[in-house]
């Protein structure tokens, strides 16, 4: 019996490069309108399909059957390195970011919708070039998962078989049919044209609507202005925080609301959860602006909650530069780094539902204290946790803490200052983009030394991937018969 099977693996990745071909080539149309050069999307999608070319005639003869859970944790992982790497090449070949490394970052930050960047001037850029950074974010949140439940069939594995290893479909719908696929990719392209609607009344011009709402339903948080969100008025700033909650709660919410079965919708803890954290924290941020600075209830309200859906989703949009705000608001902002929206999203970090049931664990806890012998088990939507299943949860967390520390003691190594490499490192294995210190809302990543910036760039892969995935390919059991 053999470990992995590289053929299957190798067809895998030809057939996601294919994926990227075709979204480099999406761009051409957004460089012809504005006049600007269609070589870097052209040549790097000749680059590509080349490759997977190549890719696609060395595995001509895999197995296809024999798919199994070991391919899926090292495909998955590759194809994210994989993605990311051909992703940078626009940036190389336009000269927008010639530096490799710096061009790898912005790539990884792209797709794994993190939206922290190295550009200090976004708007010198080209349109098509502002274009391409943010649909990564939309490719990168849902849209290239999606596409392969579609595409994989053919080769007769699953969505489901490959995208459960990754973050942003876990605990999901359980996919195993391709108008189950459809479903799922509808509801995310109608997300996506809603907020576009919606912000045309509003004082962005279609560009910069396209571009935002990108970032905004796949939680990424890039954004096509130097001062990011607060460049524009309340009513696009309302829009773009429903639409954060919005994105920020799990597909399989809309999917069973997309077959009316509205009890399993009411019985999802993690949604009603999560309604009451972003309330929590949205009303006491508030509170501490409207105490301590000289903000109206309403902007107090706008910033508050903005900021704080925009972290806990892992979007990272800033309406303000909240580095000026009182030392107890930056003690919340630096908590909400550690957040999460649902499972099931396209948000990064430790999700709600994990926060919950850690929650839930600490309750028994304390009743144990009082009675030693009472039997406790957790319920989670109103099914009972397994004991494996809690204890890999609790794990999970403990695991993403030590990186995290990991993280922050390299970048600190490397130069950068206690705060702005604790949160830098929050940041990016969250997938959130801006930090604290030197890394805020309206700094970018630039000033970092190279070696901090691929410590970074490998965090906000992990954080995609999610870390136990990214860690079973280091343990010996793995490659283990």
């Amino acid at each position: 019996m053999k470990l992995i099977h590289p053929l299957l693996i190798i067809r895998i990745l030809s057939t996601i490069l294919l994926i990227e071909t075709f979204s480099f080539l999406l761009v051409i149309p957004v460089s012809i309108i504005y006049k600007e050069p269609i070589a870097p999307f052209l040549l790097s999608s000749i680059l590509t399909v080349l490759t997977s070319a190549i890719f696609g005639y060395i595995s001509r003869n895999a197995n296809t059957d024999r798919f199994s859970n070991r391919d899926g944790y090292l495909v998955v992982t590759l194809s994210w390195l994989m993605f990311l790497s051909f992703g940078a090449l626009p940036y190389i070949i336009s000269g927008s970011i010639p530096n490799f490394i710096n061009a790898f970052f912005e790539s990884s930050s792209g797709f794994t919708t993190t939206g922290a960047s190295i550009l200090s001037d976004v708007e010198s850029l080209p349109k098509s070039m502002l274009f391409w950074r943010s649909f990564t974010h939309w490719l990168g949140g849902f849209g290239i998962i999606v596409l392969v439940i579609i595409v994989l069939p053919t080769l007769k594995i699953t969505g489901y078989q490959l995208f459960t290893l990754e973050s942003s479909l876990k605990e999901k719908i359980h996919p195993k049919t391709k108008s189950i696929g459809f479903r799922v990719m509808f509801i995310y392209i109608g997300l996506t044209l809603f907020q576009i609607i919606l912000l045309i009344p509003g004082d962005m011009d279609l560009f910069d609507n396209i571009c935002h709402t990108f970032g905004t339903i796949a939680t990424g948080g890039f954004s096509t202005k130097n001062s990011g969100l607060a460049l524009y008025s309340g009513y696009s700033q309302y829009v773009i925080m429903l639409f954060m909650f919005l994105a920020g709660t799990s597909q399989v919410v809309y999917y069973f609301l997309f077959k009316f079965n509205f009890r399993r919708v009411i019985q999802n803890e993690e949604l009603w959860f999560y309604t009451a954290t972003v309330t929590l924290f949205g009303v006491l941020l508030s509170i501490v602006l409207l105490l301590n600075t000289s903000m109206n209830l309403e902007l107090a309200f706008r910033e508050g909650f903005f900021n704080v859906i925009s972290l806990l989703t892992t979007t990272g949009f800033a309406s303000a530069d909240y580095i000026l705000w009182p030392s107890s608001a930056l003690l919340i902002i630096f908590l909400l780094l550690f957040t999460g929206a649902c499972t099931g999203s396209t948000t990064g970090g430790i999700k709600m539902a994990r926060h919950l049931i850690v929650i839930k664990n600490i309750k028994n806890a304390f009743v144990k204290l009082s009675h030693p012998s009472a039997l406790l088990n957790i319920r989670f939507n109103g099914k009972l946790l397994t004991e494996k299943a809690n204890i890999s949860i609790v794990s999970f967390i403990i695991l993403y803490l030590f990186i995290f520390l990991i993280g922050t003691i390299l970048l600190v190594f490397t130069g950068s200052d206690p705060v702005t490499s604790a949160s830098a490192a929050a940041s990016a294995l969250g997938n959130i983009g801006p930090g604290l210190g030197t890394v805020g809302p309206m700094s970018n990543y630039y000033h970092l030394p190279a070696v901090s910036k691929v410590i970074l760039s490998l965090l906000m892969i992990i954080g995609r991937v999610e870390v136990i995935t990214a860690f079973t390919l280091f343990t010996k059991s793995f490659w283990k018969l």
